[in-house]
């Protein structure tokens, strides 16, 4: 998305210029092909899944299908199936590459660091990812100690597509999105949606956006890309950002596709007695380079913009235009290399205290573009500061801007397409405050067989659509604390090699006074051969054995274990109660098992490392055999899934 929309090189038309040869009868791989080189990649994943369900499964198959669960988006899949395919011989580097950026946007920063450090002595390619190992160590330290930042998700505004890039003016608010519900009938090639527009939407005292409508028609009726927007103080001038109409794009080929690139450039849209009239801005050069990403300074005398105009210092640059005393602006002026690096600087916002805040790739950061402050004017500015986490993530994290401000702390938006949004790019809005009440949360790490304390188990704590909140590793005494908010449902997570990952549901529920929690986490360690551990509240409905969505999730943290411990084999077996018949409860258990290794096969996990076992009612745990009249809760104590630990 960034690389489209904000990298300033917007792709118009995609034109195929090969097209696959039709075959009348295609083989499950070249149907699996043709819908990947097609980007459907949600089908394209059902096919490839079932190509690489074998013992020697190719290196090819793998590599898209890791490749198109980045592409959807579904990190946690991406991340089982990278972890499988760098485990084959003959991997090209790139992918460890890729399985360290999959690691990075799950919040696995250690993890990501051996991946590219993998990456970097396999290629001698060490510059490549510098920056973001130095990223992944700050990472770590920002995600235990998350800032006062309190993100919301804006659901008002958000859809399935992208929204971004907040400029309050008044009791209003503008920004770009993407029209869903065929409002425009025009669509971007890359995405398939219509081109962006500018909207509006009323903004609340508490800084909450309400339902959105389209902006004025005179900013919205160019053809291609509208947005974003920022204006003057009074808003009688508005500057937005517009993609070039025009035919002088360049072609670009990649593979078999051939894309038309235009540049952006700026439209400054004067009001003149209740008439917008609009101008472009006098040093765009669509010939050359791109313009856009406008913003302000406090008394409108400065024009700050992104541009990858000539004598920059990387990819794009924030430049400064100076008001003249006839109204015009002046030569553009690069704001120096204190903000500029070379990477791209993107989305420059001026605060209330006439702080500079900008995103960018080419600092060390959490992954993608992260947000930073620098204070100065012109190309005057202190060395830029990270916001650090919850601000950014491993995701691209921009458009951050301070709307509000007052003793009690600040408000604003920014904007982001971190895992859990609801759509592509989402806005979120933020609270800067300190707490009125303190609830802490601590807990210990342990070993489940032994009681020891575990140190250094990643602890991770998710909110109630687990997004992550905060992670950390638990000490050498294996505890670990947390600072929890009101009126909120959390989920702890800990993990460690040799064990199975165990959790706990935390809330702060009707809490109102400072207060501490406790929690225990206990590790199943899965290294013993012979072992055998019981999968808890895996359940089925009576009479089948399909994975239902309760039981998925407790078969998800077995995959993680796998994924994570990739010598280890293992049983998986399924038992019964007392009640039917011995050789109904056979295969009905059998069934089950088998059900729950295909699911485990379908995560990522290979066919080979696991025995599916149904031993019906013959293992019995308590005294509820044929015949004995038993609770419901005894014979539910009967009809469990277990694992057993065949290699490690």
């Amino acid at each position: 998305m960034k690389k489209n929309y904000i990298g300033l090189l917007v792709g118009m038309s995609m034109l195929l210029i090969n097209s696959a040869i039709a075959q009348e009868q295609p083989n499950l791989r070249d149907r699996a092909d043709e819908l990947y080189k097609r980007f459907e990649y949600a089908n394209a994943v059902k096919l490839y899944a079932r190509l690489v369900d074998s013992q020697r499964p190719r290196v090819q198959d793998l590599e898209r299908l890791a490749d198109s669960y980045l592409k959807m988006k579904d990190y946690e899949s991406a991340e089982n199936w990278y972890a499988r395919l760098t485990g084959h011989e003959g991997v090209q580097p790139e992918h460890f590459l890729r399985y360290g950026e999959v690691l990075k946007i799950n919040g696995k920063y250690a993890e990501a660091k051996e991946q590219l450090e993998t990456y970097a002595t396999k290629t001698g390619d060490t510059s490549r990812v510098a920056l973001e190992i130095i990223g992944c160590d700050s990472a770590l330290n920002w995600m235990a100690h998350p800032t006062l930042h309190r993100l919301h998700n804006e659901a008002d505004v958000n859809t399935d597509n992208a929204e971004f890039s907040v400029f309050p003016q008044g009791e209003n608010v503008y920004y770009a999105g993407e029209p869903a519900g065929g409002t425009f009938s025009d669509t971007y090639g890359w995405t398939g949606n219509a081109f962006l527009r500018v909207y509006t939407a009323p903004l609340s005292s508490g800084g909450m956006l309400g339902s959105p409508t389209l902006a004025e028609t005179a900013i919205n009726d160019a053809k291609y890309h509208v947005g974003p927007l920022t204006a003057t103080k009074d808003g009688n001038t508005r500057f937005v950002t517009r993609t070039h109409v025009g035919k002088e794009g360049e072609l670009e080929k990649i593979g078999e596709y051939k894309y038309r690139t235009n540049k952006l450039e700026l439209y400054s849209y004067q009001n003149v007695n209740g008439t917008w009239v609009e101008e472009p801005f006098a040093y765009n050069k669509v010939t050359a380079y791109s313009v856009g990403h406008a913003a302000l300074s406090l008394d409108d005398n400065i024009l700050y913009f992104v541009s990858d105009m000539p004598g920059g210092h990387g990819g794009t640059d924030i430049w400064y235009s100076e008001r003249q005393a006839d109204g015009s602006w002046g030569t553009p002026v690069n704001a120096g290399e204190s903000i500029n690096s070379a990477g791209n600087e993107l989305f420059p916002n001026i605060g209330p205290d006439g702080t500079l805040y900008y995103s960018s790739d080419g600092l060390v950061g959490m992954g993608g573009l992260d947000v930073f402050k620098a204070v100065g004017s012109k190309a005057s500015w202190t060395a830029p500061e990270n916001l650090k986490y919850p601000v950014n993530s491993a995701a691209d994290d921009f458009a951050y801007i301070v709307h509000s401000e007052d003793e009690e702390g600040f408000r604003g938006f920014v904007s982001s397409d971190r895992p859990g949004g609801k759509g592509m790019d989402d806005i979120y809005s933020f609270s800067f405050e300190k707490p009125k009440i303190i609830i802490i949360l601590k807990g210990t790490t342990a070993d489940k067989a032994t009681g020891e304390r575990l140190p250094a188990a990643a602890v991770t704590l998710y909110d109630g659509q687990r997004k992550i909140i905060a992670k950390l590793n638990s000490s050498n005494t294996g505890t670990f604390e947390f600072e929890l908010e009101r009126d909120r449902a959390y989920t702890v997570l800990a993990q460690k090699s040799g064990y199975h990952a165990d959790s706990a549901k935390v809330s702060t529920m009707g809490i109102t006074q400072s207060d501490t929690l406790e929690v225990a986490l206990l590790l199943e360690p899965v290294f013993q051969v012979g072992q055998t551990f019981e999968l808890e509240n895996i359940y089925y409905d009576f009479d089948k054995y399909n994975i239902r969505p309760d039981a998925a999730i407790i078969l998800d943290e077995l995959v993680r274990t796998m994924r994570d411990n990739p010598t280890l084999k293992i049983e998986l077996s399924s038992h019964t109660d007392s009640r039917g018949s011995h050789a109904y409860n056979e295969v009905l258990s059998q069934h089950r098992a088998q059900a729950a290794v295909d699911y485990l096969v379908s995560r990522g996990i290979a066919r080979d490392r696991m025995v599916a076992k149904g031993y019906g009612e013959s293992k019995l745990i308590n005294r509820c055999a044929d015949g004995v009249q038993c609770s419901e809760e005894e014979h539910q104590a009967n009809r469990r899934t277990e694992v057993t630990v065949l290699e490690y």
